[in-house]
């Protein structure tokens, strides 16, 4: 079962260790699975797992918890979940059960579910401290606070509860930040399935086609290679490229209009997350081609940053200068380049960061600064690097033949030892490639 996932159960076990390691002979730590969300009445959202009990098990079910002991002698790795049910089975698909906890995930001992409240407390009893994301799961909060408030009962009869409660992201959240050989093998498989898609996804534009035909023809190729959509995606033609966020995908698209996709695949677990921006009728216009060839200069200027040692924000400085001196050059802005930097003129223009760490969350986690200051780069971090340009179609402070344009490009990059590797790419990036994929057919 574990070995669906791409990564091996003692991959998993390994990290489970290691985990129990950084966080001491005296801690716990409790991991509740995602809970069910209900789309409307009796229906529900497809089910997808914690990112963090993923990542420590590859179990996919629901009604599951783990809870990690080290050093107790009767089993440091122990998974609450559902019990084999065969009537259940039936309307909802087979179950692992606490023998396939053990034999196909490695766990050290298995519980059912119903047995949480009865053994939990126990768990606690005689643990200094407790790791866990508070605040996540506001049931699972007050059932944690019912057992330890259960425990602190006991303290009369020599019970000692734990009195020390720690952020589980602390641990975590550094170790998902560096991502191992398997991994990356799982990355990149995503990575490739979304270039896919997006080429898929050019080939089919023409003037009038709906944003929302362009939208099913990425979804169908990431289905059809075992994926999923990693977030809502983005079909955004002519103005509705400017709109960040967009994700209402029921425009059309007319000849002359640019159209920036951001989508990407989740491929068992693992995101991709990338964004190009291409003319419908398969030909940028002078003033297209003049603010997309200006955004692929930023971002390549970004990313030759990228790599060990050198601070994760430089990229972003490097994006905005390059934008800044490039709308100066072409008369969006007016003035010194190092004012217009100083008090963010360019943001009119240019709204967000230039990227953000990726993996089993699109945006995944891991700090961006250590004590106040920006983190260095180092091998194994994967982030994206996505500059882009953004014109409001009523930004009467413009010439006309600028406004409603929105470019944004994006791809996938791993710091490597000597520098950086882009996952992403095969896919065409600039004006000339995207108008040779598009002529191609």
């Amino acid at each position: 079962m574990a070995s669906a996932t791409g990564i091996s159960a003692q991959s998993y076990a390994r990290r489970r260790r290691q985990l129990m390691r950084m966080a001491g002979d005296d801690a716990i730590l409790i991991l509740p699975a995602a809970p069910e969300r209900i789309r409307s009445r009796d229906t529900h959202y497809p089910y997808r797992q914690d990112s963090d009990l993923w990542y420590l098990t590859g179990f996919a079910e629901p009604e599951a918890v783990l809870v990690l002991v080290p050093g107790r002698r009767h089993g440091e790795s122990l998974l609450f979940c559902r019990e084999r049910d065969p009537e259940r089975e039936g309307w909802d698909g087979p179950r692992a059960g606490t023998e396939g906890a053990v034999d196909a995930y490695g766990m050290d001992d298995a519980y059912p579910i119903e047995d949480l409240d009865e053994i939990l407390p126990g768990l606690l009893e005689g643990r200094t401290r407790v790791y866990y994301h508070f605040g996540r799961d506001t049931d699972f909060d007050l059932k944690l606070i019912g057992w330890l408030n259960r425990v602190r009962a006991q303290m009369r009869m020599g019970a000692q509860p734990p009195h020390e409660f720690l952020e589980l992201g602390h641990l975590l959240d550094e170790m998902r930040l560096f991502k191992s050989k398997d991994e990356l093998k799982l990355m990149q498989r995503a990575a490739d399935i979304s270039v896919a898609a997006h080429a898929a996804a050019m080939r089919a534009a023409k003037p009038g086609v709906r944003e929302y035909v362009l939208q099913a023809e990425i979804e169908r190729v990431f289905r059809s290679h075992d994926a999923h959509a990693a977030y809502g995606s983005i079909v955004g033609a002519g103005a509705n490229g400017c709109v960040l966020h967009y994700v209402a995908n029921n425009g059309q698209a007319k000849d002359g209009d640019l159209v920036l996709v951001d989508a990407g695949a989740e491929y068992r677990g693992y995101a991709a997350d990338i964004t190009r921006t291409f003319p419908v009728n398969g030909r940028f216009t002078k003033e297209q081609r003049a603010l997309h060839d200006l955004v692929g200069a930023a971002q390549a200027a970004a990313l030759e940053q990228a790599r060990p040692g050198v601070a994760y924000e430089a990229g972003h400085q490097a994006a905005v200068e390059v934008l800044t001196g490039g709308l100066l050059s072409l008369g969006l802005l007016k003035g010194k380049l190092d004012k217009n930097i100083a008090d963010g003129s360019y943001k009119r223009f240019y709204r967000h960061k230039t990227g953000h760490w990726l993996g089993l969350d699109v945006h995944d986690v891991g700090e961006y600064r250590i004590d106040g200051d920006s983190r260095l780069l180092e091998p194994g971090m994967v982030f994206t690097i996505e500059p882009g340009l953004y014109v409001s179609a009523d930004d009467k402070s413009v010439p006309a033949k600028w406004r409603g344009i929105g470019i944004r490009i994006e791809d996938d990059v791993l710091v490597t030892e000597d520098g950086h590797r882009v996952l992403t790419d095969q896919l065409a990036r600039s004006a000339d490639e995207i108008e040779a994929l598009m002529a191609a057919g």
